[in-house]
């Protein structure tokens, strides 16, 4: 019997909301969510900025009983209090064993959890999570990827928000590879992302939020795929398109 995926699926208790004309409920993937279930391996969740993607993420990961800017389940830092109540109308299915390794990886509060973590971490056990004596010494985009090469140990439910924030397209190549690497290390991976070449991983569940609610795409199919391979393709006739050239 398969351990994974340690989350199979979220259940929206559409019973219990009173009106789906108030935030985040009307937003249309939440209006028209009962439930969504996720790849043994690699589940990504896409859409335009104000699809919701973020919300739903979020609240997954609130749900899963990581604090709201990311971390370890350990780490519950919080510099703001904007959560939606999303997560409190969710019921997580999971499988009959836990991971080992949990992280809830949100690149906007990304610099608040390494100042929290190197707080309260002492130098060496610090170094011996992360390869690094400060993740603030790293760039934005190296102290991602220590996080994914170093602190991620595999066996683990890993949740991703916008992790391309801070990478160049090289470094999404190497995220790309390090996922796979976790993945075979028989993690989970749940990721709201913008990003092309990410979205490439083989095989993965992609669901596309816009304003008709929720659908399984195939890679071709999304936008992030269609426009990028176009522009590439069609640059110069883009460009003067877009500067009226």
């Amino acid at each position: 019997m398969e351990a994974k995926p340690y989350l199979k699926e979220i259940l929206l208790k559409r019973d219990l909301i009173s009106s789906f004309d108030q935030y985040p409920f009307h937003i249309p993937a939440i209006k028209n969510l009962s439930s969504l279930q996720f790849h043994p391996d690699v589940t990504f969740i896409i859409g335009e900025n104000g699809s919701g993607k973020s919300t739903l993420i979020e609240a997954i990961a609130l749900n899963m009983g990581f604090g709201i800017e990311g971390g370890t389940k350990n780490v519950q830092v919080q510099t703001h209090n904007n959560a939606s109540p999303l997560s409190g109308y969710l019921t997580g299915v999971k499988s009959f064993k836990k991971p080992v390794d949990y992280y809830f990886l949100r690149a906007e509060s990304y610099y608040n959890v390494a100042t929290y973590m190197e707080e309260i971490s002492d130098e060496e056990k610090f170094e011996k999570y992360y390869g690094v004596k400060s993740l603030h010494q790293c760039s934005h985009g190296e102290s991602f990827m220590v996080t994914l090469t170093k602190k991620l140990k595999g066996n683990g439910l890993y949740i991703f928000d916008e992790p391309e924030a801070a990478l160049s397209p090289s470094r999404q190549l190497a995220a790309l590879s390090a996922i796979n690497n976790l993945v075979n290390a028989n993690s989970q991976f749940i990721i709201a992302t913008h990003s092309p070449i990410l979205l490439a991983y083989p095989n993965a569940t992609i669901y596309q939020l816009d304003e008709t609610g929720i659908k399984k795409v195939k890679y071709e199919e999304t936008e992030h795929f269609m426009v990028t391979k176009y522009f590439l393709n069609n640059y110069k006739e883009m460009t003067g398109i877009l500067f009226d050239n």
